[in-house]
């Protein structure tokens, strides 16, 4: 979401022409996300088939995102929005599937649309819906998580 918006800064706003320097936070963030799932991981000492399940999901649409990088770099990135968009909708609505949680299930549900509607937009606007995209089925839904979470161990237990 953060590359998406800083793109569309860039390009857009600040009319700067080397815009795609914004995807260089993405091996910064990757490697963050990849030292929180290691300390998470080791803390684990049951894995769930949902577990294993969402581990072999985002690992596969992981992999996809990386081919589609070298198909776009032959093709031309102005194709690549709609098919983020259809992944991570996958992915979501996967995951919230499997974990039943509505949310990410309706949030993944909304990328869709979304798809259909990048096809038809400029490249400018495919940036904005796909940050939107990641928002409805990822942010939201994650930050419900962590309120009930957080709500679960707050409230006081009755004997």
């Amino acid at each position: 979401m953060i590359g998406c918006l800083l793109q569309y800064y860039l390009k857009v706003i600040a009319g700067y022409p080397q815009y795609y320097l914004a995807w260089l936070i993405t091996p910064v963030v990757l490697v963050i996300h990849f030292i929180l799932v290691y300390r998470d991981v080791r803390q684990v000492r049951v894995r769930t088939f949902i577990d294993v399940a969402n581990a072999y999901l985002w690992t596969a649409i992981g992999l996809g995102y990386f081919v589609l990088s070298f198909v776009f770099t032959k093709i031309g990135w102005q194709y690549c929005f709609p098919f983020y968009i259809a992944f991570y909708g996958m992915g979501t609505y996967v995951s919230g599937s499997l974990i039943k949680f509505k949310p990410m299930i309706i949030g993944g549900l909304l990328c869709f649309p979304l798809v259909i509607v990048a096809a038809y937009t400029s490249y400018d606007t495919q940036t904005l819906l796909t940050a939107f995209a990641v928002f409805i089925s990822y942010i939201i839904p994650g930050h419900i998580l962590r309120y009930r979470y957080k709500k679960q161990f707050t409230q006081p237990q009755l004997s």
